[in-house]
């Protein structure tokens, strides 16, 4: 019997945990299908990440997975920060407002957060996923210990090598296609871009852990081509957005069904990290530009400040619209209907 199985999930499908997109209630309508639900609590207090969860649990009982972040705690350079802040003031000018008049560090790695780990051991989610890294020993075994079934994302055989040695579980195999943030453990460091379907298929044939495709698969034969890989599971995030349980706002979901969903980029200008992004006015912004952005996600703080000012003025061109490269292929339907529809597609192309 596969992890997943003993798991009780029954349909290989994982909802991948976008933070800031993904809810309670789209997390139960997946596992309750069948598949496997997610949240994303990086972004979230340690308060409002254990809301989260007892959200999930009221909806389901079937399991879920709650993701963390686990980036490098980034340097904090107040003179590349004054000129990122300076670069971006004529565009908060363009909707009568003024840009920050310093950053924060907005998120906490997981690495660091005491209060998020005594959280999770008290609430014993069935599934615990890291993005951007691994977290120290200590903490992968405390989550293990409390019956934690545990994934990690890799963009290379090199990172996944480290999440096998860690003792992770599974690897979810992040291919180039994929929307939203890159979870190469070093975004500094060279990225070979590889695609889902040889990322896949090299982690299957060198790793002696479960992989779970991710990047670019939208429909049924999508995931039925990833399986035939050898993948154990297939990750979707992008196909999640427009179901109505996701709290992806109005211009969000314009952007999705509008022309720069043929043409999404990757961008580092919104948060700091590479992420892949619909085209719009903010993409169109860091096109213009050669400034580094600061470390993520202190240039988080800006692109936030940004986005909210923006929308003020009825403009949401500048929001963190992640999009992975299938996206022209979305479907409007409840995620649980979404669910079955995929896995029966799957099934129908095999």
């Amino acid at each position: 019997m596969s992890i997943l199985q003993h798991l009780g999930v029954t349909i290989p499908i994982v909802q991948a945990p976008m933070a800031g997109v993904s809810t309670p209630s789209l997390a139960a309508a997946v596992s309750n299908a069948g598949g496997l639900g997610s949240i994303g609590i990086g972004a979230s207090g340690v308060t409002d990440a254990r809301a989260m969860i007892n959200a999930v649990r009221v909806q389901t009982s079937r399991a879920f997975n709650v993701n963390l972040f686990v980036h490098v705690p980034p340097k904090s350079d107040s003179e590349s920060e004054a000129r990122w802040l300076e670069a971006l003031e004529p565009v908060f000018r363009r909707y009568d407002a003024a840009p920050p008049a310093s950053l924060r560090t907005i998120y906490t790695s997981f690495a660091d957060d005491d209060a998020v780990l005594t959280m999770l051991l008290e609430t014993g989610p069935p599934v615990v996923s890291f993005h951007f890294g691994v977290p120290p020993a200590d903490r992968i075994a405390a989550l293990k210990a409390a019956g934690c079934v545990l994934l990690a994302t890799a963009t290379s055989l090199a990172e996944a090598r480290r999440i096998e040695i860690a003792g992770i579980d599974m690897v979810v195999a992040q291919g180039w296609e994929a929307g939203g943030h890159r979870g190469v453990f070093d975004p500094d460091g060279p990225d070979d871009g590889l695609t889902t379907l040889a990322l896949t298929r090299l982690l299957v044939k060198r790793m002696g852990i479960p992989v779970i495709a991710a990047g670019g698969i939208m429909d049924g034969a999508g995931v039925r081509a990833a399986l035939s890989l050898g993948a154990a599971a297939v990750q979707l995030g992008t196909a999640f957005i427009a179901c109505p349980e996701s709290s992806a706002d109005e211009a969000y979901r314009a952007a999705l069904a509008g022309d720069g969903a043929e043409h999404t980029v990757m961008t580092s200008a919104i948060s700091g990290r590479p992420a892949r992004c619909i085209a719009n006015l903010f993409t169109a912004w860091d096109r213009s530009t050669s400034i580094r952005p600061p470390d993520y996600p202190i240039a988080y703080d800006a692109g936030k400040a940004l986005n909210t000012a923006a929308k003020a003025r009825q403009e949401g061109g500048f929001g963190a619209q992640w999009a992975g490269q299938g996206a022209p292929l979305h479907r409007v339907m409840p995620a649980a209907a979404l669910t079955q529809v995929l896995w029966q597609e799957a099934s129908e192309t095999g």
